[in-house]
């Protein structure tokens, strides 16, 4: 049977029970630590020293073993929350100084730092509180009473920053919210009106940058996500800006304007996708109307309605509603000045309806932003399709299309030819006479360019028929005529006169 072995067991020896009087020196020491190192500003070292010494207040509490000395302890915690605010702490900073005045209301220094971190984090009514305090005791504080005065201008641009929401005048709000945060840097409320406005303005990076600041500090933020929401929803990233409206709503299912957002963002991206669907199959009219519908739905949906308009556009410009195609358009570029792919489709409908100087401007604005080979063509084919607008229309003289056969040139010629001969009109007017003489002379031009396969191709390639050594003023129109009807079956003339011809058919 193994023998029983007995064993000492060592213990910690118990720390004897200071006194009150210990207790207290050792606070006031961690108090002068703290100090110090406040002076020197590591104010992470103080906040310990001044933790230290808070914990032997506490100690004393335990022990039953002091007087009242609840001014000490106050000046402790005011100490730490001077501390935490210079760390940027404010929220922690504001209880510290509350727990201070809690233990000593006459502590002035206590109620001005309490008064500073609500003035910081934004409540400026509770500030102005806690700084009339101040003035009843120190009536002649100037520091107090200009941070009476700050805390008046915040509620101030408060006041209007509602006014001006409501008014969505975003650009006053944001120039109010950024004077409010001068003298309360560390509100979040504020920070988050700005952001929100920075979006509806359409600063969706700035928007962002603010929003994405707050979720750092704290990521359960449901403005903050709701912001962050916002600007990918604006910035057509529909798919991306729900999961943040979900988000937000999980974190507060009150959220209203999350709740609003996630709504329009499903609705407008199954409606834009239904007339994409309908486009594809070939049914405009259906594309139409979808378009037509989603563009509806929220009308502070800039990037995503540009985008709606421009498909609308297409739309038309298949349905030959050209004019309509246009003005789509142009609603497109006037949401997104960047939007490349309006322009273009703008500019290809002002060339089918021949106003060239409006399609040249849209190219030139695409080629000055995108600078590509195929802008540059587009540009160069437009430019030649105005210079050929302010030449004489031959084809529109001669009542043909661009792709006449030769043919029908020639017949095009007689009838026109005849239409416009000056002994045709040989008792009208003399206003009527010139008139027509000269619309005969044209016509006598077209036909010398358009029968002539070599002339009619530079004519067609927008080359200059004048440099080319073609000088239009030196065509003799009743020359043309004369060769044209001359032959069997053809015309007798006989002169009376210069430039008049009395003829008869043969």
């Amino acid at each position: 049977m193994a023998a029983t072995v007995d064993c000492d067991v060592m213990m910690a020896p118990v720390e004897p029970e200071k006194s009150a009087e210990e207790l207290e020196r050792e606070a006031e020491a961690y108090k002068e630590k703290g100090n110090a190192f406040y002076v020197q500003k590591d104010y992470n070292e103080a906040y310990n020293y001044y933790t230290k010494a808070i914990g032997r207040t506490g100690s004393k509490r335990k022990s039953h073993q002091f007087e009242d000395c609840s001014c000490k302890n106050a000046s402790y915690y005011g100490n730490r929350a001077a501390t935490l605010m210079m760390l940027g702490k404010y929220r922690e900073a504001l209880e510290d100084s509350q727990q201070a005045v809690r233990l000593d209301d006459t502590f002035v220094k206590g109620h001005q730092r309490e008064g500073k971190c609500h003035l910081t984090l934004g409540n400026a009514m509770a500030a102005s509180r806690c700084f009339q305090k101040v003035m009843e005791v120190e009536p002649n504080n100037e520091q107090t009473r200009l941070e009476l005065k700050n805390a008046a201008a915040v509620l101030e641009y408060e006041k209007i920053a509602e006014v001006d929401f409501e008014k969505r005048d975003f650009r006053k709000v944001v120039f109010c919210m950024d004077r409010a945060l001068e003298l309360a840097p560390a509100c979040h409320r504020f920070k988050i009106l700005k952001a929100e406005c920075l979006a509806m303005l359409g600063r969706y990076p700035d928007a962002q940058s603010v929003a994405s600041d707050i979720l750092r500090m704290d990521s359960t933020n449901a403005d903050a996500l709701y912001v962050r929401g916002l600007c990918l929803y604006y910035e057509d990233c529909i798919e991306k800006a729900v999961q943040f409206f979900v988000q937000a709503l999980k974190m507060f299912p009150d959220h209203q304007k999350a709740r609003l957002a996630c709504r329009n963002a499903k609705a407008l991206k199954a409606k834009k996708e239904e007339g994409n669907q309908a486009f594809k199959e070939g049914n405009y009219e259906l594309a139409y109307r979808l378009y037509s519908e989603a563009l509806s739905i929220d009308p502070n949906n800039i990037k995503t309605n540009a985008k709606l308009y421009c498909n609308r556009g297409t739309v038309n410009a298949k349905l030959k509603k050209l004019d309509e195609a246009i003005d789509d358009c142009t609603n497109a570029v006037k949401l997104d000045e960047t939007y490349i792919k309006a322009y273009l489709r703008r500019a290809q409908c002002y060339t089918d309806t021949e106003q060239y100087e409006e399609a040249v401007r849209d190219y030139e604005k695409v080629y000055q932003t995108e600078s590509t080979k195929e802008h540059k063509h587009l540009l160069k084919n437009a430019q030649l399709e105005l210079k050929k607008s302010k030449r004489k229309d031959y084809y529109k003289i001669l009542g043909v299309n661009k792709t006449a056969s030769e043919d029908e040139i020639k017949k095009a010629y007689r009838k026109r030819a005849l239409m416009h001969h000056p002994d045709r009109h040989s008792g009208a007017t003399t206003e009527v006479q010139k008139e027509e003489e000269k619309k005969f002379k044209e016509v006598g031009e077209a036909f010398t360019i358009l029968s002539d396969p070599k002339k009619k191709a530079r004519y067609d390639s927008g080359q200059d028929l004048d440099e080319e050594g073609m000088n239009m003023n030196d065509f003799d129109a009743n020359n043309i005529f004369k060769a044209f009807f001359s032959g069997p079956g053809g015309f007798s003339f006989e002169a009376s006169g210069p430039g008049n011809f009395f003829f008869q058919f043969g």
